[in-house]
């Protein structure tokens, strides 16, 4: 079987949705978003910014929105997919052709592009602080440890603080920071290899 170069970026692992996705891109291809090809799938940008993403899962082809907690949302459309962990992506889910209304779709697609161009984003800074005392003593074990951190992004910082306290023995936690030294002090970010793209 040929490979179709065009259809292996629709997110779609089976294949159920080319058609529907297709029918969102025609769609999305009447606003000033530019395509490109992230984490192996069409996500839609603008001045470079995330502003939605399109896929085919198993029982639904979705729309999300990176930013979508700001859009008004008055008909009652988008969905937290994971209520503890995501604070602003949401996703509008369909499950055929006829569920997209084309007007509906460009409406929230807009308003998220306005979002976008008015600066509105939930800065990852703002979060509450996490504190790491495993993490904390072993900085004040080793100098050049703490140094390299220090030179992350707060970010970066925040995700390594993160990965080590959602842990919820002291076993794990010592354990992932075992794993994260190394990396820190090669000034490699948690997340750095799933941003190539």
């Amino acid at each position: 079987m040929e490979p179709n170069s065009d259809k292996k970026y629709l997110w779609n692992s089976n294949h159920l949705w080319e058609e529907e996705l297709l029918l969102l891109k025609s769609i999305i291809d009447k606003t000033e978003l530019v395509e490109t090809i992230k984490w192996g799938g069409p996500v839609y940008v603008f001045n470079n910014k995330n502003v939605i993403g399109i896929g085919g899962f198993k029982d639904y082809f979705t729309i999300w929105f990176f930013n979508g907690v700001f859009l008004k949302d008055e008909k009652k459309k988008l969905v937290n997919a994971q209520e503890d962990k995501t604070k602003s992506l949401r996703q509008w889910r369909f499950t055929s052709k006829e569920e997209v209304n084309e007007k509906e779709v460009l409406a929230y697609i807009n308003e998220a592009i306005e979002n976008e161009k008015q600066g509105k984003i939930i800065k990852p800074t703002k979060k509450e602080a996490i504190v790491s005392e495993l993490l904390q003593k072993e900085m004040d074990q080793n100098p050049a440890l703490a140094e390299a951190f220090q030179k992350f992004a707060p970010y970066k910082q925040y995700e390594f603080l993160e990965y080590i306290e959602t842990a919820k023995q002291e076993k794990t936690k010592l354990t992932r920071i075992e794993k994260v030294i190394p990396m820190i002090l090669e000034n490699i970010g948690l997340n750095d290899k799933y941003r190539k793209n």
